[in-house]
């Protein structure tokens, strides 16, 4: 039987806040790059927890998940490495709650910043993926009302996945 394909799973937080998102500068395999508060969704997790989970851990912000910006698929081959990934990243709009600043940013994170969507454009080759960018605009197209965000009891997530542990090997 042929190996099952299974991309990996990641959620991001979008945060804007007075014309600015909310970005972290980081450590990769491919040198410091830009992203959105995201990483890959837990076991036992369901997907917007994850996203406020990752921008607390990697910006020390705390964050409501708004809405579903979208679902986006991309592939990554790293430069250095050769490592090829293809990501699913469930992304999520949310608004700022709380900065906690005694809080210690995730091993990697270098900082966080707030960047304008026109300093985001003009940074594109920093971006750690060109869903950074994409994720930008489909926000603002939110908020223009031309495209709609899709409310969070869109995205169900099963008692099950929730409850008990998980089955060998996917700890």
């Amino acid at each position: 039987m042929a190996e099952v394909w299974k991309p990996s799973v990641t959620v991001a937080a979008i945060v804007e806040h007075e014309g600015r998102f909310l970005i972290v500068e980081e450590h990769t395999t491919d040198g410091i790059k830009l992203n959105q508060p995201a990483g890959h969704l837990d076991p036992g997790e369901a997907p917007a927890t994850g996203a406020a989970r990752e921008a607390l851990e990697e910006s020390a912000w705390e964050v409501q998940p708004t809405g579903l910006l979208g679902i986006y698929l991309s592939r990554y081959t790293s430069s250095r490495t050769g490592e090829d990934v293809t990501y699913l990243r469930f992304a999520f709009a949310a608004k700022a709650v709380k900065h906690h600043t005694d809080r210690a940013l995730d091993e990697g994170i270098i900082r966080t910043l707030w960047m304008t969507p026109d300093e985001l454009r003009a940074s594109a080759d920093q971006h750690r993926s060109p869903l950074v960018l994409q994720c930008v605009e489909d926000f603002l197209a939110c908020q223009a009302g031309t495209r709609p965000l899709t409310p969070l009891d869109q995205v169900y997530t099963h008692e099950s996945v929730l409850k008990g542990p998980m089955p060998p090997g996917m700890s």
